[in-house]
């Protein structure tokens, strides 16, 4: 199945300079490249879809249709984030209403860093579900998965690395609760 290995105190500051130096690019990264990137991930779990299935159920314990109804949820939350951030992460805004004649602008921006630690008893759904959030809007992310589920965050965190989310963007940090 595969081997993890915790990472020591000074590993993980090291995630977080990668992941300000990820978060400084992917801000400035349009929020179409950022949509496309998502919609390219929940394809790619698709696809994956008997690998991730099997993790699931030999790592986390689940059963054959939950693990099936993770995947679902995780495609999901990749299409939902990649269309709702499309409307509120546009480089031009939103106009507001102006009684008065002035200009409002509702514009939304990245953060910063955003940290997911994610539970045992869902290691697909919640693990992606909190890194998309965070990556459509324009977040790096270091991202924990449960000690017990770790094998299968992994597995997630490389097929988001393929689906062209940069390492400095995406950090995984292994590790006991």
């Amino acid at each position: 199945m595969g081997k993890i290995f915790d990472l020591s105190l000074g590993q993980v500051q090291d995630v977080f300079v990668s992941a300000k130096t990820g978060q400084q690019i992917w801000e400035q990264t349009g929020a179409n490249h950022r949509a496309n990137v998502l919609e390219k991930f929940s394809d790619l779990l698709e696809e994956n879809h008997a690998e991730l299935m099997s993790l699931c159920v030999r790592e986390g314990g689940r059963t054959l249709k939950d693990a099936h109804d993770e995947i679902r949820e995780a495609v999901d939350f990749c299409r939902y984030y990649a269309a709702q951030g499309l409307k509120d992460f546009n480089d031009t805004g939103k106009m507001l209403p102006s009684p008065t004649g002035e200009k409002n602008v509702y514009k939304l921006q990245s953060r910063g860093i955003c940290v997911g630690i994610s539970p045992w008893n869902f290691p697909i759904a919640i693990f992606t579900g909190q890194i998309v959030a965070a990556l459509m809007a324009g977040n790096a992310v270091v991202a924990k998965p449960a000690e017990q589920t770790s094998i299968t965050g992994q597995y997630i965190a490389k097929i988001m690395h393929k689906a062209g989310v940069p390492a400095d963007v995406l950090n995984i940090v292994l590790g006991d609760g």
